[in-house]
């Protein structure tokens, strides 16, 4: 059957390619529903035209702001240098400081990076829960700065009493893209948190990791004390 099958297949279309007129009334009945809808069609294409121009003027307005902010925040990152913080949230009255950068031009890189320098002064300040606002709403793929912005998280929901919080925080920072460097400092106040909380055996765990596997950190010996601390509490 297959076979059979096979063998019309081609048969159709010599038989149309002998008929001019069939092709011709096809021809037509596919013009006439162009016709019919031609304002459909032309809709359409015009909306497409305008959801493509939408896009590239928000890219190319979103990347021009971008510069505009950065060039304005430069004079904020030189005061958050040099400890004038009031300059660099408020400005100095001819420049703007990080507050009206992240008011301004909201959404751009520029934007975003004066979120981590406001949660920074914030959780300096003491103002640990506008820290916090700031801190989530920031971030990056640079290692660096992105598992400190966590690491500052973690240490502005602990002093809001935050354990919970302050553990998740604290784990990001250990976790995000490990560096031999920093780890053992985000995991030391990861226990710290955690016997906050009153986990000790996590709390024990986690300076067991820095013995471990970062004996030449600065924190190895704080952690060996600590641990035997904990390991002494938890045996009475």
């Amino acid at each position: 059957m297959a076979k059979k099958q096979s063998k019309k297949a081609p048969e159709v279309e010599y038989e149309l390619l002998e008929k001019p007129e069939e092709i011709a009334s096809r021809l037509e009945r596919g013009e006439a529903f162009v016709k019919k809808n031609s304002k459909v069609f032309g809709g359409i294409l015009i909306a497409g035209i305008l959801v493509i121009a939408a896009v590239l003027y928000f890219q190319i307005d979103k990347q021009n702001k971008n510069k505009r902010a950065q060039g304005e925040m430069f004079q904020a990152v030189y005061y958050f240098e040099q400890d004038s913080i009031d300059f660099a949230l408020n400005g100095d009255g001819s420049n703007v400081g990080f507050l009206k950068i992240v008011d301004q031009y909201s959404g751009t890189e520029a934007a975003n990076l004066a979120h981590f320098y406001i949660g920074s002064i914030y959780l300096s300040d003491g103002k640990f829960q506008e820290a916090v606002d700031h801190l989530k709403k920031f971030s990056a793929d640079d290692y660096f700065v992105q598992a400190r912005a966590f690491a500052l998280l973690g240490d502005a929901y602990l002093e809001l009493g935050n354990t919970k919080e302050a553990i998740a925080a604290y784990k990001k920072a250990v976790d995000h893209k490990e560096n031999k460097f920093f780890a053992p400092r985000y995991l030391n106040k990861l226990a710290v948190a955690y016997e906050e909380a009153g986990d000790i055996p996590n709390a024990i765990k986690t300076y067991s990791i820095i013995e471990d596997q970062y004996f030449e950190s600065f924190e190895y010996t704080n952690a060996r004390k600590h641990k035997a601390r904990l390991e002494g509490l938890a045996s009475k």
